[in-house]
């Protein structure tokens, strides 16, 4: 199992990095050792690697909480300009973390592509409750007439979920065939802008 230790952070993230970018299913408990070149009994951790891939799962919901949540809970629904500059604020809180964080968009990936798929039930609990947090909100600017009505809010949420793990984990493709993402300070600013527009014509808020 996992020791809640400062230690187990370097632990922790190396897993990570590596879940992230083979996926779990070709990663091995040695390859994370000899990658980060530490004893693991060293840092506390006597489990096997379902149990190091949950804690990482269970450390990256955590850390995606503590960015996302404030930005949903402080939305505020006083008038139409108010809920649009919340929802507006949502959306650059969820690709600034994206982007601050490549590594969590990119385990779950792994996962719509079946990766680990005999763990069963980690969207239901580490992906799905902000989901649902974030279509609540709007739900109740909906209800108060500042989003347009037959919007189908939960598609619009997985949307953004979709279009952001994509651009940030693959780009988009440049005049001359090369791939560009949010390295480019350029190109992270158009999508922010398509990604603004794109959300304030589903939903049909205000300017």
């Amino acid at each position: 199992m996992i020791d809640e230790e400062p230690q187990m952070e370097t632990l922790l993230q190396g897993a990570t990095r590596l879940f992230a970018a083979l996926g779990y299913d070709s990663t091995t408990l040695r390859q994370i050792y000899d990658a980060l070149g530490i004893d693991p009994v060293s840092v506390g951790f006597t489990g096997d690697k379902r149990d190091l891939y949950l804690a990482v799962i269970e450390r990256a919901y955590r850390i995606e909480c503590e960015a996302m949540t404030p930005a949903i809970r402080g939305l505020v629904i006083g008038d139409a300009a108010e809920a649009s500059a919340g929802v507006h604020t949502i959306v650059d809180r969820y690709l600034d973390f994206c982007v601050a964080h490549p590594e969590f968009p990119a385990l779950w990936i792994h996962r719509w592509l079946y990766d680990a798929a005999d763990l069963t039930g980690l969207e239901r609990q580490f992906s799905q409750p902000l989901i649902i947090m974030t279509t609540r909100v709007l739900e109740q600017s909906m209800s108060a007439g500042f989003i347009s009505e037959g919007v189908d809010l939960e598609y619009c949420v997985w949307t953004l979920v979709w279009c952001v793990h994509g651009f940030v984990q693959g780009g988009v493709l440049d005049g001359e065939g090369e791939r560009v993402g949010p390295d480019s300070v350029e190109e992270l600013a158009r999508f922010r802008k398509h990604l603004h527009l794109l959300t304030q014509r589903v939903l049909a808020l205000p300017e």
